[in-house]
């Protein structure tokens, strides 16, 4: 009898196969061979997110992102979107501070259409009034959803705004109101122009497909494409914080809350991950250390680390966020020293073998979950492209986070989570006649 395959979770490490092709026209592309199922993932990155743009016209990454869907010289609105999913395929795109993503995941015999269908929107997108108009009021409306109407929204655009002085991580992906409703057509055709061309695209394709048939139909759609001369990225370092900064959002709100947000690094540096594995430790699960602290004993009805997850983690030196929501009764700013003091006792003590352990297991767990997916090791490998130059670092993810030792811990804790490199954002809720007062939200 064979014995049965012992697969054993902890020992596992990721082996994503790739092979690159460079194309004439600055067109990177990836293959992830995958033959077990008949589907592929078909993704387009174009590395232009918000960072790219500049005050007055902020928010044009993102309006691009539904100008895509708006239909070209032969194909209507949104008829990109029903031609694919009739065919079985999941179609969506997202915009970040660093880039703008394309996906569809399809069957492996409609690539060349996906591919095809790609190109046509890239090459013959229609900009007129008549697309530009309705999706830039769509963009205004879902800021106003995300932003201004949602509890935390501006809360979490004021912290980025006072922890960013000369980094365009200042301003929010969405973009700021002001600039979408002044933005205008010849905006977005020169912002076309400068960033939407081969010379800005990475294409990964992961699944049943054969590198040297995919690299064939990449270069058969995309290959001609003419892309301009590269200029150089501009590089824009944040100046290290010299003290704490404190502002103050007066909103309509049934609870006290604070954003406090602390730089840390980008998604090149190996800090990130003992820095992933703290966030883990302090706010992962019912089990962590502030929900055991804060939320349970009803000090707060939230107290959470977010810090975006590879691949999603930034490229430049982002922040570390702490969100705390006040639980009724209890003072936001006693809740506040309580907060500090914990963090003080991190610095001091740092964590236990058994924290640390937990958190590996956590953080490895939704890996694995996720790198069974063509989708996910496709976005893995081109954003690790697309922000470090280097893709084979997708492979490294669990290695790096498995050599994470209690003193990484610590000595991260004691880097950044300084009051000096810190920026406090204080939600004072107001009533409505006082908002009103105020003057009309954005």
């Amino acid at each position: 009898m064979t014995p049965a395959l012992q697969f054993d979770p902890a020992a596992w490490q990721p082996d994503i196969a790739m092979v690159r092709f460079n194309l004439a026209n600055g067109l990177t592309l990836f293959v992830l061979p995958d033959h077990r199922l008949p589907i592929v993932s078909l993704q387009i990155h174009y590395k232009v997110g918000s960072r790219h743009e500049l005050p007055g016209i902020t928010g044009i990454s993102h309006l691009f992102e539904h100008l895509m869907f708006r239909g070209t010289e032969t194909l209507g609105p949104e008829e990109f979107s029903r031609i694919l999913q009739a065919k079985g395929g999941e179609i969506n795109a997202f915009t970040t501070k660093d880039h703008t993503s394309y996906f569809e995941n399809l069957p492996a015999a409609d690539l060349e259409l996906g591919l095809q269908l790609e190109a046509d929107r890239l090459l013959h997108l229609k900009l007129d009034d008549d697309t530009f108009q309705p999706e830039r009021q769509v963009v205004i409306s879902e800021r106003k959803l995300r932003s201004v109407d949602s509890p935390f929204g501006l809360l979490e655009e004021q912290l980025f705004a006072s922890a960013y002085t000369q980094h365009p991580y200042n301003w929010p992906v969405v973009g700021w109101d002001q600039d979408l409703h002044r933005m205008t057509l010849d905006d977005c055709l020169a912002y076309y122009r400068s960033h939407y061309h081969p010379g800005k695209i990475t294409i990964v394709i992961a699944g049943d497909v054969e590198p040297e048939k995919a690299r064939g139909l990449v270069d058969h759609y995309f290959g001609q494409i003419p892309a301009p001369a590269a200029a150089p990225e501009s590089v824009v370092v944040e100046p290290p914080q010299r003290g704490e900064r404190r502002a103050v959002l007066k909103k309509v709100s049934q609870v006290e809350a604070l954003f406090a947000g602390y730089h840390i690094v980008g998604i090149d540096h190996p800090d990130l991950y003992p820095l992933s594995l703290l966030a883990t430790i302090l706010s992962g699960g019912r089990a962590s250390r502030f929900h055991q602290d804060f939320v349970r004993p009803g000090k707060a009805i939230a107290l959470d680390v977010e810090l975006a997850p590879l691949p999603f983690s930034a490229q430049d030196p982002d922040l570390m966020v702490i969100a705390v929501v006040a639980a009724p009764g209890h003072s936001l700013p006693d809740l506040e020293q309580e907060l500090w003091g914990a963090l003080e006792r991190l610095q001091q003590d740092g964590v236990t073998p058994a924290e640390l352990g937990r958190a590996k297991k956590l953080v490895r767990a939704q890996a694995v979950r996720s790198l069974a997916h063509n989708f996910f090791r496709g976005l893995l490998v081109g954003l690790f492209h697309l922000k470090t130059g280097d893709a084979t670092l997708a492979n490294r993810i669990l290695s790096s986070v498995d050599a994470v030792t209690a003193a990484d811990i610590l000595r991260v804790a004691r880097t950044y989570l300084k009051e000096d490199n810190r920026t406090v954002v204080v939600l004072k809720p107001v009533t409505p006649e006082e908002s009103e007062a105020l003057g009309t939200l954005q």
